[in-house]
């Protein structure tokens, strides 16, 4: 009871009007829940008003963004509408670190809030960071197979065509950027089918293959051989020959000796990591 007082006392005494952002009957009534205290929720809501950020801290609205997740934990899937649209305000803030916060955790909140709501409110979302600044991009990035495979199966093949732009970075020495790329494709193989990754996957791992940073080139190199087991292990065994023959083709005959180098790297990988049975090897 003295909890639930003070918190009436400092919702109905604060001198930042949260009641205007919530005047329409409506808007007050979709904000409305019964898991916490109403008020510490208004509060809460109340962190993306931009009056706060000039009088009370300047980094409020990246606490308010870290936070929402717990919250939308807290306070269920079925209370998201109370949160939507503060996290869409949240998610076209100017500031890129609000942005950036809302990118590494947009995994999390997709497994809070389901599948169904995810295609709904949150794919937007996460579109719009694909093409954000590289500082946002990466928070995507980094958990693209945890969210991708939280997607419908069609759904998730749109982003096949989208994977290619990762290759493209503001900066061209983000070489970090690359190798976690090379890393969410190894991942990324279980969720597609033999086709899907001869198609599309195929392309970028033989670009990074040719990556100037040898860090890069290291995880590309697991990554081929991988894909290799992958497409062995497929009912079209049409698409692990093409593929062979491409590696012999662009890598072993290369006039470059870097290329070369890069075959006898890759066939090291396939063979320490039985991708394919000796015979077929040979």
């Amino acid at each position: 009871q003295g909890m639930d007082s003070t918190l009436h006392y400092i919702h109905n005494d604060s001198d930042l009007s949260t009641n205007s952002s919530f005047s329409p009957e409506e808007e007050r009534k979709s904000k409305v829940q019964d898991v916490v205290p109403q008020a510490l929720l208004d509060q809460y809501l109340s962190m993306t008003d931009p009056s706060r950020a000039q009088t009370v801290d300047t980094e409020i609205a990246k606490h308010c963004a870290y936070s929402l997740p717990g919250v939308a934990l807290t306070l269920g899937r079925q209370n998201w509408h109370c949160l939507k649209d503060t996290y869409e305000t949240l998610a076209s803030d100017m500031q890129w670190k609000v942005r950036r916060t809302l990118a590494f955790s947009i995994h999390e909140l997709a497994v809070i809030l389901g599948d169904q709501l995810t295609a709904g409110d949150l794919v937007p979302v996460f579109n719009g960071f694909l093409k954000d600044l590289d500082e946002v991009r990466i928070g995507v990035l980094k958990h693209l197979h945890d969210f991708l495979k939280l997607l419908h199966v069609d759904k998730r093949r749109e982003y096949l065509y989208q994977l290619q732009e990762f290759l493209v970075t503001d900066n061209s020495r983000n070489w970090r950027f690359r190798a976690e790329l090379a890393e969410q494709l190894i991942l990324l193989l279980d969720l597609y089918s033999a086709r899907d990754i001869y198609d599309y996957l195929r392309p970028i791992a033989f670009s990074l293959c040719a990556d100037k940073v040898s860090s890069v080139r290291w995880i590309s190199y697991k990554l081929v051989s991988e894909m290799v087991k992958k497409l062995y292990m497929a009912s079209t065994p049409t698409f692990v020959v093409d593929l062979m023959n491409e590696l012999v083709e662009k890598f072993c005959r290369c006039h470059k000796w870097s290329g070369r180098q890069t075959f006898v790297f890759i066939c090291q990988t396939i063979s320490e990591d039985d991708c394919l049975p000796m015979d077929q090897f040979a």
